[in-house]
Formats: C-alpha cells, structure tokens, sequence
C-alpha cells in the first residue's frame, strides 16, 4: 500500500510539472501566434482591404488553442492537486480538444502552404496590375507588398520603381520573395502545432493512469 501511495504522489507531481509546461507552452503559442499576424512581416497586412486570410486561418487556431492550454493547465493543476476523477477526466476531454485543434493547424500549415502562397501572389499581382492601369492614382497596398517582403516588381522593377522601398539594394522579384517568406511562415506554424499536439499526448496519458490510480485506491480503501 505504501508503495502505491509512493506511487500514486509521483504521478500526481508529473502531472503537476506537466501541467507548469503546459501553461508556458500556452503562453509562448499565443505570443507566437499574435507576432506573427500583428508582427513581424505581415503585419502591415492587417489593416489592407485585402488580407491573406487563408495565412492567418491558422494563426487564429493556433492563438486561440494557445488560450485554451493555459486554462486547462490551471484547470490540470487543480485535479491533480484534488485528486478528483471528475476534474481528470475533464482535462483528458479538453487536452483532445487541443491537441484535435494543433493538428489541424499543423497538417494545414503543410498541406495548404502552396494555396496560402498562390492566394497572397496573386493578389499582389492584381495589386501590381492596377497600378500600372493608373499610376497618378497611386497604390497603398503595392507599396506594402514592396516594403513587407523587401522586393520590387516580377520581372523587372523599372515600370514600379515609386513604390519600391528605397533602402532595398538590387532588384528582387517579388513572386519569389512571397513564396520564400510564407513558405517558411508555414512550416514554423506546423512544427509548432505538430510539436503542441506531441506534447499534448504525455498529459493524456498522466491524467489517465492517474485518475485510474485514484480509482484503485479508493477500491482498496
């Protein structure tokens, strides 16, 4: 019997430590997350009529999961603390929950990387067409394409050279550039949600041998 209980207080303190992780893995996704769309390259993308939603889908999934883990690591805490089978089994539903959702984010993040990509070029094509339809009038979102990605033009960057960053050194084909910046973007957002889902896997198994831990000592009992 004292074994058990030796054993039953080890589980419950690696439940406990992996519900501390969880938490700062929580925070650390929506930190992650919330740079990467109000941050960083794409920020300037925020406030254009045209976004690349297909880019920020996941983003949202991955922010919002983050959210969701910091409270079931409280929420994990608290059951393990109590020992009660009922708050266990809760977080058991809630870590399926998350980890349902980081694999979402982390198999679109790689499989629709090539759509996300061909979404935000064309429509910095249309943005490129419509300046050259008319000049005078200018163009705000092909100069944030421009000073985002640090390029100009496809081919050439003689016929947009106004919009064009000025501190960029040599010309830089802009298709190329949205592909090489997403494609990276993308699979950092997978390996991140891939690596979430992963983790999620040990604090389902810990709640589960716990709460049947608990059960067999009340059995006993």
């Amino acid at each position: 019997m004292g074994r058990f209980r030796g054993g039953l207080r080890c589980i419950k303190y690696l439940l406990l430590g992996f519900n501390l992780l969880f938490w700062l893995a929580g925070s650390a996704v929506i930190g992650f997350g919330l740079w990467f769309r109000f941050g960083g390259t794409m920020k300037d993308f925020s406030s254009e009529d045209k976004s690349p939603e297909y880019f920020y889908m996941g983003l949202y999934v991955l922010v919002g999961a983050g959210a969701l883990m910091m409270a079931v690591g409280f929420f994990g805490c608290c059951g393990a603390m109590r020992e009660s089978q009922c708050v266990l089994g809760s977080f058991f539903t809630c870590l399926l929950v998350i980890f349902a959702a980081e694999v979402t984010t982390g198999v679109f993040a790689f499989i629709g990387k090539d759509v996300a990509i061909r979404h935000v070029q064309t429509m910095y094509e249309e943005a490129y067409n419509d300046y050259l339809r008319d000049r005078e009038r200018g163009n705000g979102t092909l100069i944030t394409f421009h000073s985002t990605f640090q390029c100009c033009g496809k081919e050439s960057s003689e016929q947009v050279q106004p919009t064009c960053p000025k501190e960029l050194l040599g010309p830089k084909n802009c298709i190329d550039e949205i592909e090489a910046i997403i494609s990276v973007k993308l699979q950092l957002i997978g390996i991140v949600g891939i690596g979430i889902a992963g983790l999620t896997i040990f604090g389902m198994i810990f709640s589960m041998v716990l709460c049947c831990a608990i059960r067999t000592s009340r059995d006993m009992i």
